[in-house]
C-alpha cells in the first residue's frame, strides 16, 4: 500500500468521525485483514448523513445539509475515494441521521500503486 495515500484515507476518516460526532462521542476503528485484503471500519455516533446528501458525498467540495456550523472543505470524502480507487479498493457508507456513520473499506495488499 502507499502509505501516503493510507494516510488521506485514515485521517480523513478517523477526523470526520470525531468532528461529526457529539463531545466526548465515541469512534470505533476496526482493521482485518483477510484473503489478501486489509478492511477498516470507521464508525461513530454522530450527526449521520441525510439520504439525499449520501448520493453526492465524495463529489469534491460537496458538504451534507444537516453540518450546521461545523467547519470544512467538502475536500477530504473526495481526497479518500480516489485514494481508495488508486489502490483498486473499494469504499462503502452506511449512515442515519442523528443515529451515526460507518465508512468501510477495502484495500487489497498486494496491488502496487
Amino acid at each position: 500500500m502507499d502509505e501516503k495515500l493510507l494516510r488521506h484515507i485514515l485521517s480523513n476518516l478517523l477526523s470526520n468521525a470525531i468532528k461529526y460526532s457529539p463531545q466526548g462521542g465515541t469512534v470505533y476503528f476496526d482493521l482485518a485483514c483477510e484473503q489478501g485484503d486489509a478492511m477498516f471500519r470507521i464508525q461513530d455516533k454522530g450527526i449521520g448523513i441525510p439520504i439525499a446528501d449520501q448520493e453526492q458525498l465524495f463529489n469534491s467540495f460537496h458538504r451534507a445539509s444537516n453540518v450546521g456550523t461545523i467547519s470544512g472543505t467538502g475536500l477530504g470524502l473526495a481526497i479518500v475515494k480516489k485514494s481508495v480507487d488508486l489502490h483498486g479498493g473499494k469504499i462503502v457508507v452506511k449512515s442515519k441521521v442523528e443515529v451515526g456513520t460507518t465508512f468501510m473499506v477495502t484495500l487489497p495488499l498486494n496491488k502496487q500503486v
